[in-house]
């Protein structure tokens, strides 16, 4: 009967944990878009790496860092950069039970980082507003179209958060109104704790780009006692929000210093370092993949045409046909 009853209580724990979304990890991969549609031959190899999620990415498009007008959902983007696109995306990624983000972004001409977005005047500040609820709008009402299990309300947009706290609490109500599922927005690494609006959400997503070692070959245990200074500030936060913390993105390059600025997508940096690569990212799953206040993260980057994409003489983020590609097969399959 004391057997028995153990028994009961543990299944009791295993559905209570399922409930509050412990059970299983959101194991996911960041899926480019691209100029054509998607079919299961870009999904398996998704599937082939254990992931059940994929972050689909729809784009808009801003001139400058001072400009207020974002042009989003036009023929002159590419297919998977629109609407229909993101719709087509997904539509094939639920034929292979994949599970889906919708991440809307922002690309600035040139390059330039999005969290420095900021207006010179309140006319603009209004105009980008308005503009930016036309964008992200446009995929919350496909999110709601398509059952979308999170929708992100945005990506690493700093200045444009301190300086409009008032109007992010504003579009998160709007986005709640058309939208039922889950919430998250992608904060910076180094901006996520200033963040204002964690408690309204329903994930704290971290762009996860946190520098772990000064070394050109990190090792893993290099990269482990590198994320003890951060892995208790992202803990607290989550307890003090009481939110499950969503590595939005994550993932380092194959190259020489891979832990030193993970962010740094300078093409200058060409020196293959496929060990980096499987260090850096074995610690990140080591540190965090097993705490019951982690959600799980999307991989940076995984293009659709898998065949054509990275290989060992490649030096940027795709994991694809690299030896880190079985890390994070063997990793995923742990927690689905």
């Amino acid at each position: 009967m004391r057997a028995f009853k153990h028994l009961i209580s543990v299944f009791v724990l295993l559905c209570l944990m399922a409930c509050n979304g412990q059970a299983d990890k959101i194991n996911g991969v960041s899926f480019v878009a691209a100029p054509d549609p998607a079919d299961s031959s870009h999904v398996n190899p998704v599937k082939g790496v254990n992931a059940n999620y994929a972050a689909v990415m729809p784009f808009g498009f801003i001139r400058n860092l001072d400009h207020p007008e974002i042009v989003h959902n036009t023929d002159r983007q590419w297919f998977g950069e629109t609407r229909a696109g993101t719709k087509q995306y997904i539509e094939e990624l639920r034929k292979g039970n994949i599970k889906v983000m919708i991440k809307p972004q922002i690309w600035v001409w040139h390059g330039e980082f999005t969290g420095k977005i900021m207006m010179n005047d309140e006319a603009n500040w209004k105009a980008l507003e308005k503009s930016y609820t036309s964008f992200i709008m446009e995929y919350a009402d496909l999110a709601s179209e398509v059952n979308a299990e999170i929708f992100c309300i945005g990506t690493e947009l700093e200045l444009f958060i301190k300086y409009r706290p008032k109007y992010w609490f504003n579009l998160i109500e709007d986005i709640r109104a058309v939208y039922s599922g889950k919430l998250t927005y992608a904060a910076n690494w180094d901006e996520f704790r200033r963040t204002p609006f964690w408690s309204e959400l329903d994930f704290i997503g971290v762009d996860a780009y946190f520098p772990v070692s000064e070394k050109q070959t990190p090792t893993f245990e290099d990269c482990m006692k590198g994320w003890e200074k951060y892995k208790t500030n992202i803990s607290n936060l989550s307890k003090e929000h009481d939110r499950p913390i969503l590595f939005t993105e994550y993932g380092y390059r194959s190259v020489d210093y891979a832990g030193k600025q993970p962010w740094v997508a300078d093409r200058s940096m060409k020196a293959v370092n496929l060990e980096a690569q499987v260090n850096t990212t074995k610690a990140l799953y080591e540190s965090f993949w097993q705490e019951e206040w982690f959600a799980g993260g999307f991989i940076w980057k995984w293009f659709i045409q898998y065949e054509k994409s990275g290989g060992e003489n490649n030096y940027m983020f795709t994991p694809q046909n690299k030896p880190v590609e079985k890390v994070i097969a063997t990793y995923y399959k742990t927690d689905t």
